[in-house]
């Protein structure tokens, strides 16, 4: 067994699908691999020039490393550009976008560097480079940051035994998006397969930060528990859950899970899961275990500067 996901995106404010859901006829999604090697999850967006542009996270079965790529817009919502945005030797997940002043940043997960980094974009949308240092020397997970209140807070979940990874929310505050970031004293914030793990942007609803987040309670990902932040100070913290979103009903054959909600003033995004089986899932880990002792599955040079060439559709369509 195995899971595929599916991207979409929505032309409506982040605040207004958090409060009535999405709808299925409303959501432009992106394009699938047919074979079913690959699949594109954790979307973000942007409109920029008058396109919506997503970068999401784009995994290959077969290498079994996430690459962050991007799927350009037009007004029509007709796909007009796609490519890779950003690839590292590690596995790359949840880009998250931060704007600060006239910089656009990405935060994306990418644990096993042993670190977290902070990428600008020097060229929107395929050219993102890494800060010299890290913003934090722990390896969060997921992280979702806001400026809230003169400063800024970060959400994030820790790797570690027992699935740490989804039971634990911890919070992190800062001057500057570059740090120094300083742990909340009560971390963990909250303890539970159904509220440990961000799952999605950080925005305000009448008068609080609400965080989406993933409920892993009965299999990954299977839907977003939205928290409202009812305290957020560097000495206290305190939150309700007041909304949940599950897959059902939103696309055929994708009721499996949904874990991500993510968006700004014109733009929301979702992904949903489904769990599946396939005579072709033994050949695909073949192909993974000839790749790696061949060397194949590290990235190239290209992905190495964190840039990369325009793929054809039969190439990116869906995935990594």
């Amino acid at each position: 067994m195995f899971d595929l996901w599916r991207s979409g995106f929505v032309r409506r404010s982040l605040t207004s699908v958090a409060a009535s859901g999405p709808t299925a006829d409303e959501i432009v999604w992106l394009p699938d691999d047919p074979a079913g090697f690959r699949y594109v999850a954790d979307p973000f967006a942007i409109l920029r020039d008058g396109r919506v542009t997503v970068f999401v996270e784009a995994f290959d079965y077969r290498t079994r490393r996430g690459e962050i790529h991007y799927f350009q817009y037009d007004e029509g919502d007709r796909l007009v550009g796609q490519g890779q945005a950003l690839a590292e030797p590690f596995h790359l997940s949840y880009p998250c976008l931060i704007a600060d002043g006239d910089d656009l940043y990405m935060l994306p997960e990418g644990h096993k560097s042993g670190s977290l980094n902070l990428y600008r974009c020097v060229r929107f949308p395929d050219r993102w480079e890494r800060l010299p240092e890290p913003i934090m020397p722990v390896p969060a997970i997921d992280a979702s940051v806001v400026r809230h209140g003169g400063r800024w807070w970060m959400f994030h979940a820790l790797p570690g035994p027992g699935d740490r990874a989804m039971r634990e929310l911890h919070v992190a505050h800062a001057d500057a998006l570059t740090g120094p970031w300083t742990s909340h004293p009560a971390n963990p914030v909250a303890s539970g397969f159904d509220k440990g793990r961000p799952g999605g942007t950080v925005f305000e609803a009448d008068g609080h930060l609400h965080l989406p987040i993933q409920d892993c309670a009965h299999t990954y990902g299977a839907a977003i528990n939205l928290m409202r932040i009812d305290t957020l100070t560097p000495e206290a913290f305190g939150a309700t859950v007041v909304k949940r979103f599950e897959p059902g009903g939103i696309l055929t054959g994708y009721g499996d899970g949904l874990h991500t909600l993510s968006g700004d003033d014109t733009v929301a995004c979702i992904d949903v899961k489904s769990i599946r089986t396939s005579p072709a899932e033994g050949w695909i880990k073949a192909q993974f275990k000839v790749r790696r002792l061949l060397g194949l599955n590290r990235p190239g040079r290209a992905a190495l500067r964190s840039s990369g060439p325009k793929f054809p559709s039969s190439l990116v369509a869906g995935a990594a």
